[in-house]
């Protein structure tokens, strides 16, 4: 073998030899690769017992988003606790409706200023038919919205999206086309617009949610975002006299609203979830930290059968 021949075979190895090492390396990035879980949690505000299970999870100190309403009596408590909580994003949950029976609220324009978006009270209505059947002006849709967002933005939080109560605000063509131009009009983010698999566990009866939830986290997908929209809250005895007026098989004993909402903050506090996030085995983020990371440039509307609340 010449001199020539040698240094080409030894080339030639070399070569060899640095793909299968680069082969492998990404091979195991490959099989490192863990899922980015994007935890919503919606109705924050809603009333004390919400306020207190976020309180709860934010202990934790894993990342988390949180859905406001702004036009709910208790938001202001909200504020306060999430202002300590750097950990957790904010976001506004639009709302257009008010379904709890006996616990309703109005607009943050009040009845004299969005007048078809309220009953004859001046309480939002309870159902997404009922606001969809009445003659609602969708001017006075974007100034309620407007105004949310405007209430919002005076606490000084840092508000990263936006996401709809019910899903009424995106459940015609004409209504997404006012909620992104909110969004844009406030520089926020949509949830569900950036490409998210989304799940939840709102109709899984209570005792199978934390089983339901963890294998939902096991079929997560490592090619997307995979948000888990979640409703939590305290067993107190506000909550328990709660009642959905659209919901009724969550009004029945041991399936309650609050039996089915302080099932999924034990799900979020449980040791299993613990051990998931902080062993690396799914890797949380805030809507911060997922808006940071592919921009607001990258959103795009959902296809429709994936719209979710």
């Amino acid at each position: 073998m010449t001199r020539l021949s040698r240094i080409l075979s030894g080339a030639l190895l070399l070569g060899a030899l640095v793909a299968q090492t680069l082969s492998a390396q990404s091979g195991v990035a490959q099989a490192a690769k863990v899922p980015d879980v994007v935890l919503r949690l919606d109705d924050i505000g809603m009333n004390h017992s919400v306020n207190m299970a976020v309180e709860k999870v934010a202990a934790t100190g894993m990342p988390f988003s949180v859905s406001v309403l702004f036009v709910a009596p208790w938001y202001q408590e909200a504020v306060e606790i999430l202002r300590k909580n750097p950990q957790v994003t904010v976001g506004v949950h639009l709302a257009l409706n008010s379904e709890w029976r006996g616990y309703r609220w109005g607009p943050v324009l009040g009845k004299a200023g969005v007048p078809s978006l309220v009953d004859s009270v001046g309480y939002l209505r309870p159902s997404v038919e009922d606001f969809l059947g009445s003659k609602y002006d969708l001017a006075e849709v974007e100034r309620e919205l407007n105004a949310q967002m405007d209430r919002a933005m005076a606490t000084g939080l840092k508000i990263a999206y936006v996401d709809t109560h019910m899903g009424t605000a995106r459940s015609t063509p004409q209504l997404r086309e006012v909620l992104e131009r909110v969004a844009r009009k406030y520089h926020v983010g949509i949830s569900t617009y950036f490409d998210e698999s989304s799940n939840e566990i709102w109709g899984v009866k209570p005792e199978a949610k934390k089983t339901e939830f963890l294998a939902l986290l096991a079929k997560s997908a490592t090619n997307r975002p995979n948000l888990q929209v979640l409703h939590v809250a305290e067993r107190t005895p506000e909550m328990d006299a709660i009642y959905d007026q659209n919901a009724a098989e969550q009004n029945v004993p041991s399936a309650k609203v609050v039996d089915h909402r302080s099932a999924e903050l034990a799900t979020l506090l449980s040791p299993e979830l613990a051990q998931l996030w902080k062993s690396g085995k799914i890797h949380l983020e805030n809507y911060g930290q997922l808006i940071a990371r592919v921009g607001l440039s990258s959103m795009h509307a959902p296809a429709p059968d994936r719209l979710a609340p």
